[in-house]
């Protein structure tokens, strides 16, 4: 259990998609499907804020699922997609090599987000646990089931396995930790703002009327920036 008691860090996370694919989307009724899409972009933009590498695994994309979200593989365009027929990730050779080559530079804490949480979530997660030393935290509101009860039970089943629940946000900010790290700083907010709902109007809102700064707006107009106190 000590290890679990160390935070998400840059240096000892890594994270995998697992089928992130309209044909599973369509099938979830635990999550709103366009805020699913939603908090797996912002998941994936903060990897990439941070270099957290990355995995991304499919399965029957031409006879089944179709493609992996554009918006998710725009984030990551040098990635390789692993294709797989399993609905158990870590049946497949190549989904394991990834993670054990990150592993092997001391990522072992493995974020994970999928789709259906019940199905190719579970079983990755609990095939994961059993084979190695990784530690998996599973992204629940990246993720999805095909009912609430579905979703629910499978995240119940998980935890009493060892996996971690997390959200998408609370990964991203636990990543960044201390906003005197300004080198990722602009780089955060600007996820925030995306993706994070009344948190990121709230950064708008403090970055114009608190502090006077970014674009103002004036009858429908922009006019400028707001001049500095």
């Amino acid at each position: 259990m000590a290890d679990y008691l160390q935070v998400l860090t840059p240096q000892n996370s890594q994270l995998i998609f697992i089928d992130q694919q309209p044909q599973m989307a369509f099938g979830v009724q635990s999550i709103d499907r366009q805020t699913l899409k939603n908090n797996v972009v912002g998941l994936a933009k903060a990897a990439k804020v941070f270099g957290i590498p990355t995995t991304i695994t499919t399965v029957e994309t031409d006879s089944f699922s179709g493609n992996t979200y554009p918006e998710l593989l725009a984030v990551f365009p040098e990635n390789d997609i692993l294709e797989r027929t399993s609905m158990n990730s870590w049946d497949d050779q190549n989904v394991r090599d990834a993670l054990a080559r990150h592993a092997g530079e001391g990522r072992k804490k493995v974020v994970a987000a999928g789709l259906w949480t019940e199905v190719c979530n579970t079983t990755f997660a609990l095939s994961c646990l059993k084979d190695t030393d990784y530690e998996i935290y599973m992204v629940a509101d990246a993720s999805g089931g095909t009912s609430f009860d579905a979703h629910r039970y499978a995240m119940d089943r998980m935890v009493q396995a060892g996996v971690v629940p997390v959200t998408w946000q609370q990964v991203l900010l636990e990543w960044q930790r201390d906003w005197a790290r300004k080198e990722t700083y602009e780089a955060v907010t600007n996820v925030i703002k995306e993706h994070s709902g009344a948190y990121g109007m709230g950064i708008d809102y403090a970055v114009t009327h608190v502090h006077k700064g970014g674009e103002r707006v004036k009858h429908g107009k922009r006019i400028g920036p707001n001049p500095a106190k």
